[in-house]
């Protein structure tokens, strides 16, 4: 089984956990992972991703509580629902982006000032 496009990186502020976990929740909504598609191992998406099983673990398990995963013995990681409340992909970009900015120290001037001069070189 091929491991879902989720892309961690270690250097943006957000935790491994959280971006893998936000990164289901857009697959799923999106339809990239419908309900009923199995998931990757936990193991398997961990060593795809270079990260500990714990962290992958924690990811489901969120989502395991939020009723968006179902595990179980003979089918694994199975999506059972589309989540409640998934944010638009813009939003959780944005969200993403205010993490890093904060961790970086910048203000929300300079946040704002560096997406509009990016926005701008584009």
């Amino acid at each position: 089984m091929t491991a879902p496009r989720i892309v961690v990186d270690l250097e943006n502020g957000v935790a491994p956990w959280r971006q893998v976990r936000d990164q289901l929740v857009r697959l799923i909504s999106g339809g990239v992972l419908p309900v009923g598609s199995r998931l990757p191992t936990i193991r398997q998406l961990a060593a795809d991703l270079g990260l500990a099983a714990g962290t992958v673990a924690r990811a489901y398990r969120e989502l395991e509580t939020e009723g968006v995963l179902t595990t179980g013995r003979r089918q694994g990681t199975v999506v059972a629902a589309l989540p409640s409340h998934a944010p638009d992909p813009l939003s959780a970009a944005a969200a993403e982006f205010v993490a890093v900015a904060r961790s970086l120290g910048a203000s929300e001037g300079e946040a704002l000032n560096a997406v509009r001069a990016r926005y701008g070189a584009e």
